[in-house]
């Protein structure tokens, strides 16, 4: 199954396109849309759920937004991750995020919806760099700033 998800606002655009796609990809698709307007015709949708957690367990392949929460949540799984930003977003931070993720081979970022085909593609294509979680240190670094003693 791929599963397609916009987040908690919209992103018509993205949804309109994998709907288009629907037929050449010969996949179940389903998709979360959000507040988004365009309601899909060739694949199955939802607007919103408590937890996308049964999506994802069943998801050979993800498309989604640009919002970190999501992009952390689906590749923290070790789920194929296909990221697009989505213009709409008025600082255009996805861009910033999907890049970096993008660049360590975490994901592969589709920067135009024209070339959403061609990111299933290279998808099929790309090694991925399963991700790991970075070593938190935040206790470490307030005591430095502090200038406090570590632990006895």
């Amino acid at each position: 199954m791929i599963f397609v998800t916009v987040g908690t606002t919209d992103f018509d655009d993205l949804v309109r396109e994998m709907d288009r796609l629907a037929p050449e990809l010969n996949e179940r698709i389903v998709a979360q849309i959000g507040r988004g307007r365009y309601e899909p015709r060739r694949m199955e949708f939802f607007r919103f759920a408590d937890s996308l957690e049964p999506q994802y367990s069943k998801a050979a392949v993800v498309v989604s937004h640009g919002g970190l929460g999501t992009l952390i949540e689906v590749i923290e799984r070790g789920l194929k991750l296909i990221g697009v930003s989505n213009p709409d977003r008025y600082d255009r931070h996805q861009e910033d995020i999907l890049g970096i993720l993008s660049e360590r081979k975490h994901m592969v970022w589709c920067r135009s919806l024209d070339r959403l085909k061609e990111a299933f593609d290279d998808l099929a294509r790309v090694d991925l760099v399963p991700y790991r979680k970075p070593e938190c240190r935040i206790a470490e670094r307030i005591r430095e700033f502090l200038d406090l003693p570590g632990d006895p």
